[in-house]
């Protein structure tokens, strides 16, 4: 496992994991570009499309994902100075108030008006504003743990955290050393 910078002034990186061309960020939003894997995932997913969010129409979805993923990588990548990433990613875990060394975070897309968003991207939060992206999901359930494709996003978060308690980097800085490391 390594780790890309996605933004220069290195506020967003990304876990490239071993055996993969890309990293999770490129990988997460080639999917959600592609209609043929995103119909094939509705399908697959039809009724929990349709007991949580009432869509029974796959092509509606398809087309409302690809709307709605633009917009959200748009607000990930924004380079402006005054780009927050801290509001964007909110604490995985809805019960968790206080902050936490290397906690794990979500970024959630803002919906379309009519639903809320069932696009999710899941981090480490290495310092205040900035984060590792672990991986993402199409998130159709009230719960992670109810589908395969969620779980398998949680134990990457799980796994990428315990990578880097072990690896002895904790916050930005640290993941920049060890980045330089590797690179030289």
């Amino acid at each position: 496992m390594t780790f890309d910078k996605i933004l220069d002034d290195g506020r967003l990186w990304a876990v490239r994991y071993d055996n993969e061309p890309d990293n999770c960020f490129d990988s997460l939003f080639a999917k959600w570009y592609d209609m043929s894997w995103l119909r094939a995932f509705f399908q697959e997913n039809i009724t929990d499309l349709s007991a949580y969010f009432k869509i029974t129409d796959v092509y509606q979805a398809v087309m409302e994902t690809l709307q709605e993923a633009k917009v959200l990588q748009c607000l990930m990548l924004d380079i402006s100075p005054q780009a927050n990433l801290d509001e964007l990613f909110r604490h995985l875990e809805n019960g968790r108030f206080s902050e936490m060394s290397l906690g794990k975070e979500k970024a959630k897309g803002n919906g379309l008006g009519y639903r809320p968003s069932w696009l999710r991207i899941y981090a480490i939060k290495m310092d205040k504003g900035a984060y590792l992206i672990t991986g993402g999901a199409i998130k159709l359930t009230a719960t992670m743990s109810e589908r395969p494709h969620t779980l398998a996003e949680l134990a990457k978060l799980e796994q990428v955290r315990n990578k880097l308690i072990d690896l002895g980097v904790y916050d930005i800085e640290g993941l920049n050393d060890y980045n330089n490391e590797q690179n030289n």
